[in-house]
Parts: C-alpha cells; sequence; structure tokens
C-alpha cells in the first residue's frame, strides 16, 4: 500500500475544497499572475485573495515572488501525483462494485423474464 505523507496530502486537498482556489490554479496554469490581477479577475479583495494564495502556497501548489510592491503568483513544483493516486483506487474500486452490480441485475432480469414467460404459458 502507497504511503502518503498525511498533512501534506490533508493540506493539498483542503486547497482543492474551495472553487476560487481552484479557479486560481486554473488561471495560474495559463499565466503567471500577481495578487491584484488574481484579486480583480475573481472579484475580490486584495485580502482575500491573499489568503487564498496562502493556501495554496502552504500545500505546495502555487509559489510566490515579491518583486517590488508586486507579489507574482506562478504553479508551485507539487503535481498532485499521491493524490490522483489516491483517488485512482478508489475509482477502480467503485467501478469494481458497480460492474458487479451490473451483474446481479442482469441476472435478475434474466430471471424475471423467464418466469415471465412460464406464468403466461
Amino acid at each position: 500500500m502507497v504511503q502518503f505523507s498525511q498533512s501534506r496530502f490533508d493540506a493539498a486537498f483542503a486547497a482543492l475544497s474551495d472553487a476560487t482556489r481552484r479557479g486560481v490554479l486554473e488561471q495560474l496554469g495559463r499565466a503567471d499572475a500577481s495578487i491584484t490581477d488574481l484579486a480583480e479577475k475573481f472579484h475580490m479583495t486584495l485580502t482575500g485573495m491573499k489568503k487564498h494564495v496562502g493556501v495554496l502556497e502552504q500545500a505546495g501548489l502555487v509559489t510566490t515572488e515579491k518583486i517590488g510592491r508586486v507579489r507574482t503568483c506562478k504553479l508551485g513544483a507539487r503535481r498532485l501525483e499521491e493524490e490522483a493516486a489516491w483517488i485512482e483506487r478508489y475509482r477502480e474500486l467503485w467501478a469494481a462494485r458497480f460492474g458487479a452490480l451490473d451483474t446481479v441485475i442482469e441476472e435478475l432480469k434474466k430471471q424475471e423474464k423467464k418466469n415471465g414467460r412460464k406464468k403466461r404459458d
């Protein structure tokens, strides 16, 4: 079984749990941006955007660099590989369970069809 760094893992999922932060990651995937630009794009205060960027930065998903009075944000080095592997494990589990359920349903349909024909004869 794969072992995950629990605090890093939790920080990533906590950061991704917010729609604004997911939007910030999408925006930074297109181009680096200042906190001011991000705040304007998401119609928020600078303080609010700084908090969102701080959560993303703490999770390692974003890095910031201050040049003069401007703090520029860009995607961090984290690629969420551990989180993707965790999600994939559960996707496979659920796919197998739904596959088994489909088999049971098909069997019940066959039996119902078979039993229905006997009653009519």
